[in-house]
């Protein structure tokens, strides 16, 4: 069964026990009617049992009241409310559809779906630009980058309700408020970025974050002067002023509470977030009549806000607890009584009562203004309760037949209690409303105080390019972070040891520094990303310029694992994987050179990053070359290289040149076969097993790979693995790896360990 559908009959499944003439074949019916929201023939049904029965039955009225909220017949519904009241109290729960239908009517009345965004954004998200927190929706204040790049106010953090990311959900381990393992603090750049370009609204929230942390030391005074300070050099800030208005109602100053509720609904009418405040202030005041009218304003806002739909129910049942008790007419409201004019008597007098009241406010109830003392009136009378029902409901449709008639104002003018259309739908605005303007105008940076040097990197002294933030608050361009840690774990300007940021390697930009780069500073921002780009291109011409490390002997096709400690040559991998290039040269040390005329390009297949900044990369050799000319750069060596590729044969040196290659590699399976298993063993774990023969010994520029792989595990110096590395014959490669093996097989002497290309770091 639906859920809806269960529900709605749980009135009469759970309260009907004692009922008798109720027709199980009508019930079936009307569950069939619900199920398919033909809520007038269902309510028809409810009347149809409900004229049977000798005495009202309290849950067959909920039923059919529910269901002409649900067909939108508010004017009947409330005879059915009001005779279920009028046999026991009603529950808030019980009120739900009631109001759900009211709030749909205001929305639709005033036109507010019309009025919101597009995209279904609130005003309250329609008016936040680029410089405004997304967790308290004003001008960010001691604004704080999170580890994810994007950043808050740090008093907005700090609380303890806040568990994640507002935009990428990224988890906050916070420990009493301080974020851990890493505790961030506020962006310099950032917050003197918007000090300068917003100067009054920055001290206006700083004095309201001062008034913050007074108030919740209990120093409601003090609080207070530091929001008045605040308004008076931004009168606009809404936030403030719901703010203010809170204190104030801990303060028992409920008509100063009602007051600033109301300048914020005239700021953001639209804004749900602006009626629950004044709401809240009325509701205190003593005011519930007007009060649940904003929280239906609320809810026609924002129909999905849960808290206040439930705040509303329990405001209505008080209300039709007060009808009942005060003693208004019950004679009429019987439900078996047929007739149209019967079942609208009780909203008739409802709304009838209306017409001895004057309409009691426009923006701000009149009562308040004029007898509301700072003590606030705790209670009001109950004929005035009983009047505030039947106000809030003047605001709604009625029947057909049914008409409203207000005798005390001009006609044409707008019901009580009702706020007119225009300020909700129309361009124009009174002199009142003027202030709005300016609270929904997204910020904008004055040129003249647009200065790029405000904007540079302290390490190389340029505009940010990819910027990010250390937890210290600093900011540097990504590039020139990752190199200052590449020598030393503290912050470049600090020197604050920041090893557990390096650990995360959470260098994520700071997005609102590009963004307001993007924005405001387009032009320099696209001479600098083209310098970068020139940069990156030079990196990556390997025909132009190779990255050469200086380490141990590498080989074509065979594994070489390394283990990258020393700055110069983190630096040179990072660089070779951000270019895409992945590759870069190996050679052995040279006391005269610097390193040896020859070596191999080794390619990167992955990369790992260790807590203490240190690398394991794995990679593999691709091709040999001889070096042209030796370079540096950035603290590595570089160089000018020539690949070398094998001389081929063809005809009859073929055959010949085919013959020793069976031989040798037979002589090397046999080898490799007589070895002991522990150093099978540990051959194996390096390099692999022997390779298999080529079917085309000339098929690879650099010759058969079981060639290399025999090279890398025979027991030969550095020296002399260099010198078969750089002959480009493979015969002449055969016939010097057939003279070491048979000299390696003659003298039996024990193997030592793999070459130490298996195991080679930088240890230079």
């Amino acid at each position: 069964m639906d859920v809806r559908l269960k529900n709605h009959l749980d009135y009469f499944i759970h309260d009907n026990t004692a009922a008798v003439g109720l027709s199980p074949e009508m019930l079936a019916v009307a569950r069939e009617a619900f199920g398919a929201g033909d809520f007038n023939l269902l309510a028809e049904i409810y009347s149809a049992q409900l004229a049977d029965l000798r005495h009202p039955d309290r849950s067959l009225c909920l039923l059919k009241a529910d269901a002409l909220s649900r067909a939108g017949r508010i004017a009947e519904a409330l005879d059915s409310y009001c005779t279920a009241a009028n046999l026991d109290r009603l529950r808030p729960n019980e009120l739900g559809s009631l109001v759900d239908c009211i709030a749909h009517t205001l929305r639709v009345k005033e036109c507010l779906k019309e009025c919101t965004d597009s995209n279904g954004l609130s005003e309250d998200e329609h008016s936040l630009d680029l410089f405004s927190c997304r967790l308290c929706k004003c001008l960010l204040i001691e604004p704080t980058t999170l580890e994810c790049g994007h950043t808050f106010c740090k008093p907005c953090i700090e609380d303890d309700g806040i568990k994640e990311c507002e935009f990428c959900r990224y988890k906050l381990n916070k420990t009493n408020g301080e974020l851990k393992p890493i505790g961030f603090k506020v962006n310099v750049v950032l917050s003197g970025l918007l000090g300068k370009w917003f100067c009054v609204e920055s001290e206006a929230r700083r004095c309201w974050l001062e008034g913050d942390r007074m108030r919740n030391e209990q120093g409601f005074i003090n609080a207070l002067e530091k929001y008045n300070n605040a308004l008076e050099k931004a009168p606009y800030m809404c936030g403030l002023l719901a703010r203010r208005a809170e204190l104030h109602m801990e303060m028992n100053n409920f008509r100063q509470a009602v007051q600033d509720g109301d300048a914020v609904c005239r700021l953001m009418p639209l804004s749900p977030k602006a009626h629950y405040a004044k709401a809240l202030a009325l509701n205190k005041a003593g005011y519930n009549e007007e009060a649940l009218q904003e929280y239906f304003y609320c809810l026609a806002l924002k129909p999905d806000w849960t808290s206040v739909k439930l705040e509303t129910q329990k405001m209505l049942s008080e209300m039709f607890s007060t009808f009942k008790t005060d003693g208004l007419p019950t004679s009429s409201l019987r439900p078996h009584q047929t007739g149209p004019a019967s079942h609208l008597k009780p909203a008739s007098l409802l709304l009838d009562s209306l017409r001895s009241t004057p309409r009691r406010w426009s923006q701000t109830p009149t009562g308040c203004r004029d007898s509301l003392s700072d003590t606030g009136a705790e209670t009001k009378s109950s004929c005035e309760d009983s009047k505030a029902l039947a106000s809030v409901l003047a605001a709604l449709p009625l029947p057909p037949g049914l008409k409203r008639k207000f005798s005390d104002e001009p006609q044409g003018s707008a019901p009580p209690n009702k706020l007119p259309r225009k300020v909700l739908c129309s361009d124009e605005s009174s002199s009142s409303q003027m202030p709005a303007a300016r609270c929904s105008e997204r910020r904008e940076v004055p040129p003249q105080v647009l200065d790029s040097a405000d904007l540079e990197c302290s390490v190389c002294i340029r505009l940010f390019y990819e910027p990010v933030t250390t937890p210290c608050g600093h900011t540097f361009c990504m590039k020139c972070l990752e190199r200052c840690l590449d020598h030393n774990p503290n912050c470049p300007l600090c020197k604050e040891n920041i090893t557990e940021y390096l650990t995360t390697r959470g260098y994520h930009k700071t997005l609102l520094m590009e963004e307001v780069l993007q924005l405001y500073l387009s032009e320099e921002l696209a001479e600098r990303s083209k310098v970068h780009q020139e940069e990156m291109a030079a990196l990556s011409n390997l025909a132009q310029e190779v990255p050469i490390f200086v380490c141990t002997m590498a080989f074509p096709t065979i594994p070489c694992p390394l283990q990258v400690f020393e700055p110069c040559y983190r630096l040179m991998v990072r660089r070779s994987m951000e270019t895409g290039t992945k590759q870069f040269g190996m050679c052995i040390a040279d006391d005269i050179k610097g390193f040896a005329d020859y070596g191999c390009m080794l390619e990167v297949k992955d990369v790992k990053f260790q807590p203490d900044g240190r690398s394991v990369v794995d990679t593999v050799g691709v091709s040999r070359f001889r070096v042209l000319s030796h370079g540096h750069r950035d603290g590595y060596n570089t160089a000018k290289i020539e690949h070398l590729e094998d001389q081929k044969v063809d005809g009859e040196e073929l055959a010949e040149l085919q013959k020793l290659h069976d031989c040798v590699y037979e002589q090397a399976s046999t080898w490799f076969t007589s070895l002991k298993d522990n150093m099978k063993n540990q051959i194996v774990s390096h390099f692999g097993q022997l390779p298999e023969k080529d079917p085309d010994i000339q098929g690879s520029a650099s010759g058969p790979a079981w060639c290399w792989w025999l090279l890398a595990v025979l027991p030969l110096e550095k020296r002399a693995q260099l010198s078969i590395l750089a002959m480009t014959t493979l015969r002449e490669r055969l016939s010097t790896t057939r003279r070491v093996l048979s000299l390696v097989t003659r003298k039996h002497p024990p193997l030592r360990r793999p070459s130490s290309a298996a195991a080679a770091s930088s240890s230079l």
